[in-house]
């Protein structure tokens, strides 16, 4: 089996008025995140680490943001039709890794949500093969500042 890697990062600014999801996961926060989609910086870093692996592009390309019916759309559903992208083609998600970088909310407590919630989207691919991390940046750059949340995936996949 050909095995290749791939890395996402994706960053969103925090907004009023919008919910915050993570993870595929309603977060219980007084900002959400600004974007087109429903903003899941998580779920848009795993997306690019998934793509890149494959060779597909990446997340803009796949699903632009001028594409008005892609307007609050959820990332969950986003990354199932990227899963079906790659099971389509006989790609195999071996596994993946991700960090959540922010000050506030703390991520450990939704974990075990997030990685159910992406096994489901990822055709029941084992949370054993889901790492999730959240990492505060001590106070400096965006993150520190709380303007805003940033995530950063890899994805190994496995090629017949």
């Amino acid at each position: 089996m050909d095995v290749r890697v791939g890395i996402g990062f994706d960053v969103h600014a925090f907004a009023e008025n919008r919910r915050l999801v993570l993870g595929g996961v309603d977060i219980d926060y007084p900002l959400g995140l600004l974007g087109h989609s429903d903003a899941d910086v998580l779920l848009h870093a795993l997306i690019d680490a998934l793509l890149g692996a494959a060779a597909l592009g990446d997340i803009g390309g796949l699903f632009p943001d001028s594409d008005q019916s892609l307007r609050d759309a959820d990332s969950l559903d986003l990354l199932a039709r990227v899963y079906g992208l790659l099971s389509g083609r006989g790609i195999k998600i071996i596994n993946i890794d991700s960090v959540v970088i922010c000050e506030q909310p703390k991520i450990l407590p939704h974990v075990d949500a997030m990685k159910a919630a992406i096994s489901r989207a990822l055709g029941g691919l084992p949370a054993g093969r889901i790492g999730i991390k959240g990492k505060t940046s001590e106070g400096l750059g965006f993150t520190g500042r709380r303007e805003g949340i940033a995530a950063q995936a890899v994805a190994l996949l496995g090629f017949d």
